[in-house]
C-alpha cells in the first residue's frame, strides 16, 4: 500500500467506481432482494443483473468490459510519464510485474489457488487475467506504434479473431459453429488449460469440462482490443481538443461501435462467454457512451461533489473486487443480527447480504479517507 500522489482523472475513477459499487453493492443485494420479494416488475429488472446464457447481451454483461475498458484508459496517462522518465528495460519490467500480480490475484478470486488444493487449481479464469492480458497487448502497442499503427494492428487482432473462429476448423469444432460446445474457442481451451481449467472435474475416464462455457485463450486477442479501445478513448481525453469535441467524439464513437456490433453480429453472433468480436465492438460502444455521461457530469459539468462517493469505489477497484471475491463475512454478520430472522422470513437474507457488502464499503471507505490505495 502507498500514498496515492498523482492527478487522475475524475470522470474515470467515478465510472469505475459505478462499475465496482454495481458489482459488490448493488448487484448482490437486489438480486437477494428479488428473490425474497417475487415480484414480476422486480424479476424484469433483476434480470438485467444477470449475464444471458449465451448469444444477446443484457446489462450485467457490461460490467467485466467497462472494467478493462477503464484499464485501458487511464494507460496514455500513464506511459506518457513513464516514457519520459524511464528507458523502455524498466517500463517492460514495471509492465510484466502488474501483469504477473493481476494473474496471482486472479487467481487467488477464482482460481482456488488459496485452497492449497492442486486439484482445485484454474490457471486462467478470471478478469483481473484477462485485464492482465489485454493489458500486456495494449502495453505493447503504446510502446512501439503510433496511434495510426495501434488503430491497425487493434483492427487485425479484432479481425483475426473473427477469421479464426468462423474458418478454421479441427475435430469438429469452429468452421463457424459459435454454439457452446462447438467453437473453436472451446476447442482452444480445453487442448492448452485441460484440467486446470474452471469447471473440469477429473475423473476415471477423464476430463469432465462440465457446463463451464467462458473461453480465454483466444479470446485473449479480443481483451487486448477492449482495453485499446479504452486506450484510444483515454488518448482523446488527453488531448487538447476543447471538452465539448472530446464529448462528441466519444458519442459519436460509441454509437458507431454499437452499430457494427450489431450488424456484424448478423454473422458472429454478440456472445460475452466467448468474448466474439460483435460482442467487442458492441460493448465498447456501450463503454464510449458511459465515459461520455462520466465525463459530461464530472469534468465538463463539474458535478463530480455528487458523485465523489464512488471514489471510493474507484480509486480501491481491484482491492474492492478481490475483498468481494475472496472474503465472505456472513458469520460475522449473521451472529450479530441472527435474532432477526423468526421476524424477516426470506428477507433476512437480503439483510445479511446487505450487511457483508456494507462491511467491504466501510473497509474502502476508512482507506479512501486516509489516502491509502491498492496500485498494482
Amino acid at each position: 500500500m502507498e500514498i496515492q500522489k498523482s492527478e487522475r482523472l475524475g470522470s474515470l475513477d467515478v465510472l469505475r467506481g459505478f462499475d465496482l459499487f454495481c458489482l459488490v453493492f448493488f448487484q448482490p443485494v437486489l438480486r437477494s432482494l428479488g428473490r425474497a420479494a417475487d415480484v414480476p416488475w422486480l424479476n424484469a429488472v433483476c434480470s438485467q443483473f444477470e449475464h444471458v446464457r449465451w448469444e444477446g447481451f443484457a446489462f450485467w454483461d457490461i460490467i467485466m468490459p467497462l472494467f478493462m475498458f477503464m484499464a485501458g484508459v487511464s494507460m496514455p496517462f500513464a506511459f506518457a510519464k513513464h516514457l519520459r522518465t524511464e528507458s523502455k528495460l524498466q517500463l517492460y519490467k514495471r509492465i510484466l510485474k502488474r501483469v504477473a500480480l493481476l494473474w496471482l490475484f486472479g487467481m487467488m478470486c477464482q482460481g482456488n489457488f488459496l485452497s492449497l488444493d492442486t486439484t482445485r487449481i484454474f490457471f486462467y479464469s478470471n478478469t483481473l487475467q484477462a485485464i492482465a492480458a489485454g493489458y500486456l497487448i495494449s502495453a505493447v502497442l503504446l510502446i512501439h506504434f503510433q496511434q495510426r499503427g495501434q488503430l491497425i494492428v487493434t483492427s487485425g487482432l479484432l479481425l483475426l479473431y473473427w477469421v479464426l473462429l468462423t474458418f478454421v476448423q479441427v475435430d469438429g469444432f469452429g468452421g463457424g459453429n459459435f454454439t457452446p460446445d462447438f467453437n473453436l474457442a472451446e476447442y482452444v481451451d480445453r487442448t492448452v488449460l485441460g484440467r486446470f481449467r474452471d469447471g473440469v472435474t477429473v475423473t476415471e475416464s477423464g476430463l469432465d469440462f462440465g457446463q463451464y462455457r467462458y473461453t480465454w485463450i483466444i479470446s485473449s486477442l479480443n481483451f487486448g482490443v477492449t482495453v485499446m479501445t479504452g486506450v484510444f478513448a483515454g488518448q482523446l481525453l488527453k488531448s487538447n481538443l476543447p471538452k465539448i469535441k472530446k464529448l462528441q467524439y466519444l458519442l459519436i464513437g460509441g454509437v458507431a461501435m454499437i452499430i457494427a456490433g450489431q450488424l456484424w453480429g448478423l454473422q458472429m453472433p454478440v456472445i460475452k462467454k466467448i468474448w466474439t468480436s460483435s460482442m467487442t465492438l458492441f460493448s465498447s460502444g456501450i463503454c464510449f457512451l458511459l465515459m461520455a455521461l462520466f465525463y459530461y457530469l464530472v469534468d465538463y459539468k463539474n458535478y463530480g461533489k455528487y458523485l465523489n462517493w464512488l471514489k471510493i469505489y474507484g480509486m480501491n477497484s481491484i482491492l474492492a473486487y478481490m475483498l468481494y471475491e475472496i472474503l465472505d463475512f456472513s458469520s460475522t454478520t449473521q451472529s450479530v443480527f441472527h435474532g432477526l430472522e423468526q421476524f424477516m422470513g426470506d428477507y433476512y437474507l437480503t439483510l445479511i447480504k446487505f450487511a457483508n457488502v456494507s462491511i467491504i464499503f466501510f473497509i474502502l471507505w476508512m482507506m479512501y479517507r486516509r489516502g491509502k490505495f491498492l496500485k498494482v
